[in-house]
């Protein structure tokens, strides 16, 4: 048993569920449970309907309603043609762009949108996708069955962000997904969104369908779990930065992990979390090239001084300086705690005797933390800054290689570094303007054929 998890640009038109469909039946014998994305750049439209409504401008909100409903009926006229089949996902697709449009006259009669609204509106995207990949796959001859996630992703009640919880997981999918896998059934459902247990419906985030597909592999625990998308693998650079960059054929789990929160997008930051406590490998394969190599996330993977690099804009640098901090304890749990009660999540953190520096994201809202910081010491903020992360599971036992990274910068301003606690990554922190020309230089001369370390 797998889990196959298609992304949006995988079922983003016609020709895409296409694809999916071909490639399902190739692995029909391993007996797949399908998850799905809504259609590519569905959500982003959705979260604009919210904000449009709350702002009044309802006529708006409506019309991208439209636009979507037109979107997902021409993709159903293209891959079902006519008959009973096909009216009935048409049904379907319009009775859900109907509910999408009275929470829309809704939100702009309330003049704001809640955690819990918000969630009723971005889970659209993932209703409407299963039902038409459902269809157009049983149209090809695929013996699937459509299942709601939001039966078998049970979360608690932390709306736009909802924590699964992995026992209530496990019951419900071999209650729910199980059964129909032993009947030689194909499950297809939607990623990202769930429920609680009084059947309220949540999605786990952004970028949370990667994360289903994986919680759900882990519940069941098949044998892997393949996240189809519209790149060739994991790399070893973004390719729109460094043109060199060359796929990885094989990575470590603490290694995708680290790449994905520094910035590789690929795959969401959380997604190979339960597939590591269960050992289960993750496979990301180019559904626009479905006979390419992919990349095999997994535990045997080569233990490598450097395997890859990942970087991210829009970081700001927070610093307190203190004289109390000297030999004084209980200074950094005051300090931390004060950014876990404004729920700020700290990326990076460097101290010396005196100081501590940290990296959050640039679009925190900070004002009241640094408020709330300067009764510990001066505080001062640095944005426009980039975080630049240097990956692989033997750096930490390769000092000169560390050393060649930093040498390798140049004249390019290093404002902070830190190496992490395991070793695997050590992360620069550079001018927002510099990532671009530093992740190439370093590239080069530690990942390239001619790099001499």
């Amino acid at each position: 048993m797998i889990v196959v998890k298609f992304g949006g640009t995988s079922v983003g038109d016609a020709d895409a569920i296409r694809r999916a469909a071909a490639i399902v039946r190739t692995r029909l014998d391993r007996k797949p449970i399908v998850v799905v994305s809504a259609l590519a750049g569905t959500t982003n439209v959705l979260l604009a309907i919210a904000e449009h409504a709350v702002k009044g401008r309802l006529i708006v909100a409506v019309r991208e309603v439209e636009g979507l409903r037109e979107r997902h009926l021409t993709a159903a006229d293209d891959l079902l043609g006519s008959g009973a089949p096909a009216d009935e996902v048409r049904g379907e697709i319009s009775a859900t762009c109907d509910e999408l449009a009275s929470l829309a006259e809704a939100l702009s009669v309330l003049g704001h949108v809640t955690p819990r609204s918000q969630d009723a509106v971005a889970a659209i995207g993932e209703q409407l996708s299963p039902g038409l990949v459902t269809a157009a796959f049983a149209a090809c001859g695929l013996p699937v069955e459509l299942v709601d996630a939001r039966r078998v992703m049970i979360t608690d009640e932390q709306f736009t962000r909802a924590t699964p919880k992995p026992d209530a997981i496990a019951r419900a999918g071999r209650e729910t997904l199980l059964p129909l896998v032993e009947q030689g059934r194909v499950p297809v459902l939607g990623g990202f969104i769930g429920a609680t247990e009084q059947g309220i419906t949540t999605t786990l985030g952004r970028g949370g369908s990667d994360y289903s597909a994986s919680l759900i592999g882990a519940a069941l625990e098949v044998e892997a779990i393949e996240i189809w998308t519209d790149v060739d693998g994991m790399l070893t650079a973004d390719p729109r930065v460094v043109p060199a960059a060359r796929l990885l054929e094989q990575v470590r789990f603490d290694e995708a992990s680290e790449l994905a929160t520094f910035g590789a997008k690929v795959l969401h930051p959380a997604t190979i979390a339960p597939a590591v406590g269960r050992g289960i490998p993750v496979h990301v394969y180019n559904s626009r090239r479905p006979d390419g190599k992919g990349t095999r996330i997994t535990t045997d993977a080569p233990r490598r001084p450097v395997t890859a690099l990942a970087g991210r804009c829009g970081v700001a640098v927070v610093k307190v300086q203190s004289s109390r901090m000297l030999h004084a304890h209980g200074f950094l749990g005051r300090l931390f705690e004060i950014f876990a009660r404004h729920q700020v999540a700290v990326d990076v953190v460097a101290t010396s005797e005196v100081s501590v520096s940290l990296t959050v994201d640039g679009a925190a809202r900070l004002d009241g933390l640094v408020v709330d910081l300067a009764t510990l010491g001066d505080v001062s903020v640095e944005r426009n800054r980039a975080i630049l992360a240097v990956v692989g599971a033997g750096l930490g036992d390769h000092s000169a290689t560390m050393a060649h990274a930093i040498a390798a910068l140049g004249d390019i301003p290093v404002r902070m570094v830190s190496l992490s606690a395991t070793g695997i990554n050590l992360t620069i922190i550079v001018d927002d303007d510099r990532l671009e020309p530093a992740m190439r230089r370093l590239h080069a001369a530690l990942l390239e054929p001619s790099a001499a370390m």
